[in-house]
């Protein structure tokens, strides 16, 4: 079963790569971050990319593309004032100002049902430029 059912609203499924690969980074830490497209021919939000543990938050932003729309989860490791060791998976909405209209509605209308397929991320940022998810971004929002 490859396909998860188009969703209502937007007619775009979840690839079942898709959810392997979130759960991969959120419980087996075997990748950093995840870049998520939609693929409009097979009408579904299919991996693009993953990045291995020891790569840098510079490597994510890097992975995003600067004129197009993707969905991407990001493993935030950090250390809390009380010296414990955290970790706390973000989900970014990238939606570049320069993108094309048809992009940004279709991973608008998508982005609901996506998300809701994985289970277990604790913060969300919407992202229209790179300084909306500058690294200082998710520093203050895990802390």
């Amino acid at each position: 079963m490859a396909f998860r059912g188009p969703n209502a609203t937007s007619g775009m499924g979840v690839a079942d790569n898709s959810k392997t690969t979130f759960l991969e980074l959120q419980r087996k830490k075997i990748h950093r971050y995840v870049i998520f497209k939609i693929d409009e021919k097979k009408k579904q939000v299919v991996v693009e990319k993953t990045g291995g543990p020891a790569e840098s938050y510079e490597d994510f932003s890097a992975s995003l593309p600067e004129n197009d729309c993707r969905y991407a989860v990001y493993d935030y490791d950090f250390v809390t004032a009380e010296n414990c060791q955290k970790s706390k998976i973000f989900f970014v909405a990238w939606s570049p100002a320069v993108s094309r209209i048809r992009a940004k509605m279709l991973y608008a209308t998508s982005k609901d049902s996506f998300r809701r397929e994985l289970e277990g991320i604790h913060y969300e940022i919407q992202a229209t430029d790179p300084t909306e998810i500058d690294l200082e971004v998710l520093k203050e929002r895990a802390n």
